[in-house]
């Protein structure tokens, strides 16, 4: 085979697939949003420590909880559906009184600093695509943001 052959069986093979498993609409979007964090020269991504515990947030079951972590940093979360969109509720460990910034993709963001025993909440958060970032202050270590990955509330 040549490379015509090649990349005209590329096509094809490109073109089925489109048509069996088509990108879902917003993918670029929610991928776009997701990456937008340019203003912040030292984010860390958490991961996700109880991924299942999403079907909660998905679904009429409430609340839904969350937890992330990162080296030094837990971030657990609970999401409770208002008429309006979510309530959230978080706890930080260690705790500290740290800025906790909401993002959700077409609303812009909300902001709160949590307790000194870690515990924030943001009692109206529209639904959409979220990121949570908690912005660590100082406490002996150069300042730096946390950012978990994307949600879908």
């Amino acid at each position: 085979m040549n490379s015509t052959s090649d990349d005209e069986l590329l096509d094809q093979l490109a073109q089925v697939l489109e048509r069996a498993d088509p990108m879902p609409d917003g993918l670029l979007d929610r991928v776009r949003f997701a990456i937008d964090l340019e203003s912040y020269l030292d984010v860390e991504v958490a991961r996700w420590e109880h991924g299942s515990a999403l079907a909660g947030v998905r679904s009429s079951a409430e609340p839904g909880s969350v937890t992330f972590t990162v080296d030094d940093l837990t971030v657990m979360v609970s999401f409770l559906r208002t008429q309006r969109g979510y309530r959230i509720d978080g706890w930080l460990a260690p705790p500290g009184p740290h800025t906790v910034e909401v993002r959700i993709d077409g609303h812009g963001s909300s902001t709160t600093t949590a307790d000194t025993n870690g515990r924030f909440a943001l009692p109206d958060v529209p639904r959409g695509v979220t990121q949570i970032l908690v912005h660590l202050s100082g406490n002996g270590r150069s300042a730096r943001t946390v950012v978990t990955p994307t949600l879908v509330l």
